[in-house]
């Protein structure tokens, strides 16, 4: 939910009080899953706290346009899903950035040979079959991503995940399949390079 849409919503007149009860009893319930939801759209922690922290002071200052009762879970992930896709469109019109003393830095400390060559056997084989279904999952185009997230890992409902992405229920159907389709075809070349044979 941008901004606007959020402004657009008919406001309700909650008192300090109960704008810090809506707060602490109906949004801050949600943070685990927010924070799970922001790292896997980022796949960065700082991101994923910068975009959780972002969300919670729009919904705090947007809290009039929240109607009390109804589902908090689904409003917050509607204004963090807008958030990431704002932030990533402004990020991705900006040229990439270095910090060259950070650069400097790393190669002149005494760790940087150890951290270069990591032992390959231990990092291969820590997590496999977890690490490859991330992978997968990761690997996903967002919009693919976004839904089984939502669907699968949040177990949102058809009409929850329509007005989070602001899509209709059809296309969220549809989509969901599709993306179902794509990583079940990635986990099966996996498999496939594992050994493992579809019966």
């Amino acid at each position: 939910m941008t901004d606007e849409e959020i402004q657009d919503v008919p406001r309700q007149q909650y008192t300090e009080k109960e704008k810090a009860e809506i707060f602490d009893s109906e949004f801050m319930p949600h943070i685990n899953s927010m924070h799970n939801f922001a790292y896997r759209l980022t796949f960065d922690e700082d991101d994923a706290n910068d975009l959780v922290q972002d969300t919670y002071l729009k919904a705090f200052r947007f809290i009039d346009s929240f109607q009390k009762g109804t589902n908090a879970k689904a409003w917050l992930f509607r204004i963090l899903k807008n958030s990431f896709i704002n932030d990533y469109r402004k990020k991705s019109k900006e040229p990439a950035k270095v910090d060259y003393q950070d650069v400097e830095t790393y190669y002149n400390s005494d760790d940087v040979d150890r951290q270069i060559t990591p032992d390959l056997r231990v990092e291969s084989l820590q997590d496999m079959i977890g690490d490859e279904i991330s992978n997968a999952l990761n690997a996903l185009d967002v919009d693919f991503r976004t839904v089984i997230i939502l669907a699968d890992l949040e177990e949102f409902k058809y009409d929850e995940m329509a007005k989070i992405l602001d899509i209709p229920i059809g296309t969220v159907r549809s989509r969901l399949h599709r993306a179902r389709n794509l990583l079940k075809e990635k986990l099966s070349e996996y498999a496939n390079k594992m050994g493992y044979k579809n019966t």
